[in-house]
């Protein structure tokens, strides 16, 4: 086993990582930037190192970080999420250094990056794929032609493009037109290439993806699904395991296509495996995340099992503790993404310093973040603070518990997501448990409960501390 890791990462997911690191009696080296210096995984971490001022190209420089790892002597390497996570480049360094990454080999790193490779290698297995371009686009009008060819709606993506980003729907050929370029320039700049191909749009899919764990000795198992339709401008929100909208013989036939698509391309270590499914039932292949996801959590709620202590395990040449067999779930988990957003204000990013946290407790909940009271929150990163993660036995109980954790949820001094997450349970479409990628463009009224539950809840407290001022 490894004797020191260093963490790519910052924020939440470097907690999580040394978390993991403590119970497993491995040694955790940090890294941070002078934005950083004072956040909590630099806190927690056995171990920390600068990176400069910059608060942004410390964490994006390969070398450095390699460089970094073998002076400190950590023998290993974990991504986290984001950042380097899907950089090849990242793996190959640590290769020729002697140190282990902990994630799959860059060949896959590469092959599952590249959205058109990836297509090609789940068709020839034959992993259902959305009808499309056969490899990239060299125009606007080869982009049309096949657009007539499959029909409108179409999807324009950056090839090597993830989190979202570089991804525009088409519904006439004046948009494709308008939207090409545009997704060029995406692809560009968030990158570096210049690759775009085109798929039919699946209109308001349920977004649906697998967790699998494959080690070096050829074993590969799923460990069950999780349902990521609650979505943003393509920004997950809410994350649950397991879906509430498949049924038995759904959840094992998208579980075996898992699988296949893994052992395809030869993967090890944690991956994820993204599917569509349309009105009619039927799933598409969408991508393949070499890396552990920020909803990893409600799969380890409802399976028992440490995704991150399996990834190191793996790496460290250790074969899977688990058989398929043995892989099972229990009740219902569900995870909200504290943003440091305004959701009414068109979710406009809120930074700066937290007065007071206090993280929810009780029964069936958990909580991962990076923050703390009297932290400052830098505007140069991604906007999550915090995730809360409940458990309950049944979707109803589920949902109860999850408005309650959430009011239980103190987060003052920076506006976040929290308020909107409540207007979402109290929907009666989302309580029925059946909802899809266009729930929330097609819930405006959402952001209107928002502004009148919170206004409520501040008539509220002004009340109780009038109250507590009258001596009453």
């Amino acid at each position: 086993m490894f004797r020191k890791i260093l963490i790519a990462n910052r924020g939440e997911i470097a907690v999580r990582i040394i978390r993991a690191c403590g119970e497993m009696g491995i040694r955790s080296a940090a890294i941070y930037s002078d934005a950083d210096r004072y956040s909590l995984h630099v806190k927690k971490a056995d171990e920390a190192y600068g990176l400069g001022t910059d608060p942004l190209a410390g964490y994006l420089n390969v070398h450095r970080i390699v460089s970094l790892a073998v002076a400190t002597g950590c023998d290993a390497i974990h991504p986290g999420y984001g950042f380097l996570s899907e950089n090849p480049e990242l793996a190959e360094a640590c290769l020729r250094h002697g140190v282990t990454f902990i994630g799959p080999t860059a060949e896959v790193i590469r092959r599952m990056g590249d959205k058109t490779e990836a297509r090609f290698a789940m068709q020839k297995v034959g992993v259902p794929v959305t009808p499309g371009s056969e490899g990239n686009l060299p125009n606007a009008e080869a982009a049309l032609v096949k657009a007539e060819e499959i029909g409108f709606p179409v999807m324009l993506k950056a090839t090597s493009g993830g989190g979202g980003r570089g991804i525009r729907r088409c519904d006439s050929p004046a948009e494709l037109r308008h939207n090409f370029e545009r997704v060029v320039s995406e692809a560009t700049k968030a990158f570096g290439r210049a690759d775009v191909f085109l798929e039919k749009c699946v209109v308001n899919p349920k977004h649906i993806e697998v967790q699998v764990l494959a080690d070096h000795q050829g074993n590969c198992i799923h460990l069950f699904e999780r349902d990521c339709s609650i979505q943003r401008r393509n920004q997950k929100l809410i994350e649950i395991a397991p879906s509430p909208q498949l049924d038995e013989a759904q959840r094992q036939y998208l579980g075996g296509l898992a699988v296949t698509a893994a052992r395809a391309v030869g993967y090890t270590n944690a991956g994820t495996v993204e599917f569509l499914l349309d009105t009619d039932g039927r799933f598409y292949f969408m991508e393949m995340n070499t890396r552990i996801q920020v909803e990893h959590t409600v799969t380890e709620t409802i399976t028992g099992v440490d995704l991150v202590e399996e990834q190191i395990r793996v790496a460290a040449d250790l074969p899977l503790r688990y058989r398929q067999e043995e892989i099972r779930r229990r009740g219902y988990a569900m995870q909200f993404r504290i943003n440091a957003e305004d959701p009414r204000n068109n979710f406009l990013p809120s930074f700066g310093r937290i007065s007071r946290y206090y993280a929810p407790g009780g029964p069936g909940v958990r909580t991962d973040g990076g923050i703390y009271t009297g932290y400052t929150v830098p505007p140069y990163y991604d906007s999550m603070l915090a995730k809360v993660i409940v458990w309950a036995l049944t979707w109803e109980d589920l949902i109860a518990r999850g408005d309650r954790a959430l009011r239980d949820t103190g987060l003052f001094g920076i506006k976040t997501t929290i308020p909107f997450y409540e207007a979402i349970l109290a929907s009666p479409e989302f309580r029925t448990g059946r909802f899809n990628t266009g729930f929330l463009e097609a819930h405006p009224e959402l952001l209107d409960y928002t502004s009148r539950r919170r206004n409520e809840d501040v008539a509220v407290a002004l009340a109780a501390a009038i109250a507590a001022h009258a001596g009453l």
